[in-house]
């Protein structure tokens, strides 16, 4: 790649996308600076039109068609949200008509803003359970209408927009270069552009990361060849993709296996809940990714300036009740048994009588009624300090309880949690 080039076709991008938005705020972040040791800045993309970067490389390849141009009817995409936003908002700039290929598990709050951005100029089919579904869909509604496929990141242009990301916090630090740049990690397009832009001599450590259930960037490098995995975990329905994008992962094939860090999910509740408690920042669980790296980077990172690219911010609060729920078990805070309880006068009050005192009952359900002996019951439990657990463990061993963790056997768990 041409980066002289390259650098030029971004900058021409990144001045017109000002038609649309000021450059977004590279913030001094206090909090996470003083709990890391570390001068850490926030490239804060929540803060666009449509609360991601998506919209930039949306807006770069609709200009460039239209500039070349080319009079395509109608456009089309395939989004889990972000990118649908992005090219909603674009849409509507242009005057331009679109269609949109979303999953059905898409959040509800997405869908809605979707429709807000793009108003009259767009319409919106709902397509399958996860991102590759809908991309299908699209794929084949432009074979046979002719509608122009604007890709959420294997493609040049969108590539090309999302670097944009680089330039503007490289004006921001007024050339400083950062000793450690993260972002996160879905298709690839943010990554790819901002390596490609920073690439060089002088160039900054990278780190890209991915939710630990959806890590295709770091299997497909490890494996030194594009892979699609075989089932992902949506949760992180902004990154999750089954697989890479071909061109970036070109771009990205130089990095080592061992720069992409996986986010368990659980963990980036519990960063979601920090940055909201804390710093007042609504993140989605694709918004929180950078930011929750540090938890894997910590101690080596002291002294260093780093720079975190946050994105998104389309959190629907119907769902913090599961991402508090994720967390308090990722912590060991709340565990999920099976009891096999005598049925005799007394049993639930002996039972009780071995809580401790920071143990909450915070579920309770008679699974089975009406065995004559014993009884199975679901109990959730909330504690304050996880150590606890051992010891009301052991109080029930000793008391001849039988009881069957289940808060980590998923199957279970989702069938009566």
């Amino acid at each position: 790649m041409d980066q002289s080039a390259f650098r030029q076709r971004v900058a021409t991008g990144e001045r017109a996308l000002r038609a649309l938005f000021p450059a977004t705020p590279l913030q001094y972040n206090e909090h996470l600076s003083k709990a890391y040791g570390a001068q850490i800045y926030l490239k804060r993309e929540d803060l666009t039109p449509v609360r991601s970067y998506k919209i930039r490389g949306a807006f770069n390849f609709m200009r460039k068609r239209l500039e070349a141009g080319e009079t395509a009817a109608k456009f089309c995409c395939a989004s889990a949200g972000n990118h649908a936003q992005g090219f909603a908002f674009a849409c509507r700039h242009f005057g331009l008509k679109g269609r949109v290929f979303m999953p059905v598990t898409t959040p509800q709050q997405k869908i809605e803003k979707t429709r807000i951005f793009g108003g009259d100029a767009i319409e919106i089919e709902l397509v399958g359970d996860f991102f590759d579904d809908c991309y299908t869909a699209a794929k084949a509604y432009s074979a046979t209408s002719g509608a122009a496929l604007v890709p959420p990141f294997d493609h040049e242009d969108i590539v090309e927009g999302q670097a944009s990301v680089a330039l503007e916090f490289m004006e921001q630090l007024d050339g400083q270069i950062p000793d450690m740049v993260i972002m996160p990690v879905g298709g690839g397009g943010l990554a790819s552009g901002v390596t490609a832009y920073l690439a060089g001599p002088d160039a900054p450590e990278f780190r890209f990361v991915e939710p630990l259930g959806a890590p295709s960037l770091k299997t497909s490098l490890t494996q030194g060849r594009q892979i699609k995995l075989p089932q992902l975990d949506g949760f992180v329905d902004g990154a999750a993709v089954a697989e890479i994008g071909a061109l970036p992962l070109q771009m990205l094939s130089t990095f080592g296996s061992e720069k992409v860090i996986l986010s368990p999910e659980g963990r980036l509740c519990q960063t979601m809940l920090e940055m909201l408690n804390i710093e007042g920042i609504v993140l989605e669980p694709a918004g929180a990714l950078a930011i929750d790296a540090l938890r894997t980077l910590k101690g080596d990172i002291a002294g260093k300036t780093l720079v975190l690219v946050v994105s998104g911010g389309n959190f629907d609060f119907e769902r913090l009740p599961d991402v508090k729920e994720r967390a308090l078990r990722y912590e060991g805070l709340k565990k999920y048994f099976i009891l096999r309880l005598a049925q005799r006068p007394g049993a639930l009050k002996d039972f009780l009588g071995l809580l401790g005192p920071d143990d909450d009952i915070a579920r309770f359900e008679y699974l089975k009624k009406s065995a004559r002996d014993f009884g199975s019951i679901l109990l959730g439990i909330e504690t304050r300090d996880a150590a606890n657990f051992d010891g009301l463990l052991q109080r029930m061993e000793a008391d001849g309880i039988r009881y069957q963790d289940i808060t980590d056997n998923q199957v279970i768990a989702d069938l009566l949690i």
